[in-house]
């Protein structure tokens, strides 16, 4: 079992390798890349089933012992996060498969794909990565490709916006290497289990500025409040299929490097304050930067910096029931924002853009429309008995099992966040969905639908569908969704599993 480690890592990088080659061959690459997402899911699901009971699986790189050589990790939460992240590439894949098959996109399809795949690696290497170093080339690997792709079919906004992107990214990949530096210096390792056990002789004030260097650094990956400028301007302009990975993907392996971290390397230092007082400021300055946009796509970029606040708050709490509601809820976020940036893609299809000023109509034009777009809306918004719904009571119910003015205030933060978002949506909906829809919108509609690209336009469609059917199976699989959530928690929490795995029964 420990080999399929190797799998969502090596398997993406060498069909990168194989569609580069086959350029001049674009259905070739469309079979290619699909067929090694598919394998990567497979890997995923499997390794899932592994770890479920809080086993955690490890595979060392060239037979070197840990803490030396390359380790990767799979426990509960990065398997989970592992599996959902690679059904969400594979969906945006066959999505950008039909843009490129109606002639719906102005991106390079040749350039895209091995691109593509690439990200998808580091994206995983993100999560199974058992040492601060391959962390940060996970990072770094992610964000090479990131950058590529966001300056896909480029204009003038795009331009600008992938040089605040990068610049953001590079600074904070420097701060990153800094502190993994310092904790080399400190500890003499940067195996993740290694330099757990041995913080325990590092003096307090030092493991303090450690932890929050490294909620700086992840923070501004995640675009937390106040670090969270670049994201309203960087993905609204990106293409669709980039935007819905960015908005579903990069920002929670941030997160989720923001849980690594301060659970099993810095769980002796109590940065719950300054993570409770960061999760109320995101959530409210978020959501009021949503309500007052009056584009669909940078309504949803804020309502996405917004909800990071919502997993830095069940981090906060300290407590199983907390981060277990974080876990859940960064998997119902991957997949609702993910489905909510295609839904804005096919709505730029119909329309041509995704001003408010300029749209209303669009139940009329496409009742699917309104409903793909509905039903994810309402799951961010919490209602029941969506995703979002679910994830937010496990996060309240253990707000209000753990007390005190941080909690109580993360609570009233949450519940006003959910009651804007709500207002966010409804005034999307009131005024692109309802009413008349303008003659120069149904004639575009009927051309999309008689002409060429009709064949390019279902798959987009029905691929957008299938996001918003695993965003309901979200829902409908509360019950052991919440249960592998509680088992990554307690994992969490109580690194020994974790430091026992890596090192062997002489740790600790």
């Amino acid at each position: 079992m420990n080999a399929l480690l190797a799998v969502p890592l090596l398997v993406p990088l060498c069909g990168a390798a194989v569609t580069l080659l086959l350029r001049r061959t674009p259905r070739s690459q469309r079979i290619t890349g699909t067929t090694t997402l598919s394998v990567v899911v497979v890997a995923a699901a499997l390794l899932l089933w592994h770890t479920r009971d809080g086993t955690i699986a490890t595979a060392q790189a060239g037979a070197w012992e840990a803490p030396l050589g390359i380790t990767l990790v799979a426990d509960p939460t990065s398997a989970l996060l592992l599996l959902v992240s690679s059904v969400v590439l594979l969906i945006v894949l066959l999505y950008a498969i039909g843009q490129d098959i109606g002639g719906l996109s102005r991106a390079t399809p040749q350039v895209f794909h091995p691109v593509y795949l690439v990200l998808t690696a580091g994206v995983n290497l993100s999560f199974l990565a058992g040492d601060l170093f391959n962390l940060f080339v996970g990072f770094e690997v992610m964000l090479t490709a990131s950058y590529a792709l966001i300056t896909q079919a480029p204009t003038r906004a795009r331009v600008r916006a992938s040089m605040i992107y990068t610049t953001v990214s590079l600074t904070s990949s420097i701060l990153f290497l800094t502190g993994i530096a310092l904790v080399y210096a400190l500890t003499g390792t940067v195996n993740l289990a290694d330099v757990s056990d041995k913080l325990d002789a590092a003096p307090p004030a030092l493991r303090m500025v450690l932890a929050l260097l490294f909620l700086v650094v992840f923070g501004i990956k995640a675009a937390v409040v106040p670090m969270h400028f670049w994201l309203p301007d960087s993905y609204p302009v990106a293409l669709t299929r980039i935007s819905a990975i960015f908005a579903a993907l990069l920002t929670k392996v941030a997160v989720y490097a923001v849980i690594r971290t301060q659970t099993l390397l810095f769980a002796r230092d109590d940065t719950s304050a300054v993570l409770a007082v960061i999760a109320v400021v995101t959530m409210i300055v978020g959501i009021l930067g949503a309500l007052v946009q009056s584009d669909i796509n940078r309504i949803m970029s804020f309502a996405l910096v917004s909800h990071i606040g919502f997993m830095l708050f069940g981090l906060a709490l300290g407590t199983v029931a907390g981060l277990a509601g974080a876990v859940v809820y960064l998997v119902h976020h991957i997949v609702v924002q993910a489905t909510l940036f295609l839904v804005n893609g096919l709505i730029r299809q119909y329309v041509g853009h995704t001003s408010l000023t300029d749209i209303r109509g669009l139940t009329a034009v496409s009742p699917a429309l309104a409903v793909f777009f509905f039903l994810p809306a309402l799951s961010l918004a919490g209602l029941p008995p969506l995703s979002g719904f679910v994830a937010k009571v496990a996060l309240f119910q253990a707000g209000v099992d753990a007390g005190g003015l941080l909690a109580w205030a993360g609570l009233a933060a949450g519940v006003l966040t959910s009651l804007l978002t709500l207002i966010a949506i409804f005034r999307v909906w009131t005024r692109a969905f309802w009413g008349t829809p303008r003659p120069d919108v149904l004639e575009a509609r009927e051309q999309l639908r008689s002409g060429a690209n009709r064949g390019g336009l279902r798959i987009m469609t029905a691929t957008t569908g299938a996001m918003v059917a695993v965003g309901v199976a979200v829902a409908l699989a509360a019950g052991p969704l919440t249960e592998v959530g509680f088992t990554a928690a307690e994992g969490l929490l109580d690194g020994r599993a974790y430091v026992t795995a890596v090192l062997g029964e002489g740790a600790r």
